[in-house]
């Protein structure tokens, strides 16, 4: 549904897009994850045919984005990251008039807002003014006139920027009902974003493309070491120090805010320790509170990948 190929853009000495290549399948949600000033923006532009890439190619639905610009238009609904309000209409004129300059049949326009109001959950404000809306609201309103002419490919900038902890959850909830209907783009740099909502997640870092595959196995693969946290009831020296002698163990960290010593203890990857734990802590009669494994986490992956190396600027 979406095809990126070596997609390249400048301005001038600056590069923004770096050789970037990436497919997003029908009906799938991928999250476009990356820093400020990674590139997600530009990418998101060149796909939604406001700024013409400087080398590659981008096809949308099959229609290319350079050479088949108006086709591609008619059959994507773009919400960038400041929503496109009519601030002085009414909800309900408003998405009446962006389905009219979308091509919507005049049969088909009511049937058409009132749909795209009922999947957004706005009914209850059509007929108010925009701008006495919450900003919530109005990024429901966004989305909806993103979706009043039913495009295949919905591409979501930032979606969530500036909304309240249950405004979030709402449009986040919001957009998981989307997926299937409509194929999505989700960029942002907010990493609960993406793997409370996407499928698959593409990862951007100076321009260039890091990583993609699914949130797990991004996890599984980019991880690079073993983590414990350990809590006993014993002196943090003697605990460090007698944990530090296990084959494989890399590090040993101490934690504050526990009543007890507990610390941090990682290994080489696929290195299991924790039975040898367990031996040191009977063997010294410490008073035992917690063995837990530490998860990888989406974040470590995210920092790993975006701190790693050095590359160009967008």
């Amino acid at each position: 549904m979406i095809d990126v190929q070596q997609v390249s853009r400048y301005f001038g000495d600056v590069t923004a897009v770096n050789d970037v290549s990436f497919k997003v399948e029908k009906g799938e949600i991928v999250g476009f994850l990356g820093p400020n000033a990674a590139g997600k923006t530009t990418t998101m532009r060149i796909l939604t045919t406001y700024l013409p890439a400087t080398s590659g190619t981008a096809t949308v639905a099959g229609y290319d984005v350079h050479e088949q610009s108006m086709e591609v238009r008619k059959r994507i609904g773009y919400l960038p990251e400041n929503p496109p309000l009519y601030q002085d209409m009414r909800v309900k004129d408003y998405l009446e008039f962006v389905a009219k300059i979308k091509g919507v049949a005049p049969a088909e326009r009511k049937k058409a807002v009132d749909d795209a109001m009922a999947k957004t959950a706005i009914g209850d404000v059509s007929t108010r003014v925009i701008k006495v809306l919450s900003k919530g609201y109005k990024q429901r309103v966004g989305l909806a006139q993103a979706l009043v002419h039913n495009p295949d490919v919905l591409i979501l900038d930032e979606p969530t920027v500036g909304l309240d902890p249950n405004q979030i959850i709402e449009v986040r909830q919001l957009i998981k009902r989307l997926a299937g209907d409509h194929t999505i783009i989700l960029s942002t740099h907010i990493l609960p974003e993406v793997s409370m909502t996407c499928e698959r997640v593409v990862i951007i870092n100076k321009g260039v493309i890091v990583a993609t595959d699914t949130t797990d196995g991004l996890t599984k693969k980019h991880a690079g070491a073993t983590r414990l946290t350990v809590s006993v009831d014993a002196p943090v020296a003697a605990v460090k120090e007698k944990l530090a002698t296990i084959k494989g163990v890399t590090k040993v960290e101490e934690t504050s805010g526990s009543e007890y010593t507990t610390v941090f203890v990682e290994s080489d990857k696929d290195v299991e320790i924790r039975p040898e734990v367990a031996k040191i802590v009977v063997a010294n009669n410490w008073p035992l509170y917690e063995i837990k494994a530490e998860d990888v986490s989406l974040e470590d992956v995210f920092l790993h990948l975006t701190t790693k190396e050095e590359g160009t600027v967008s």
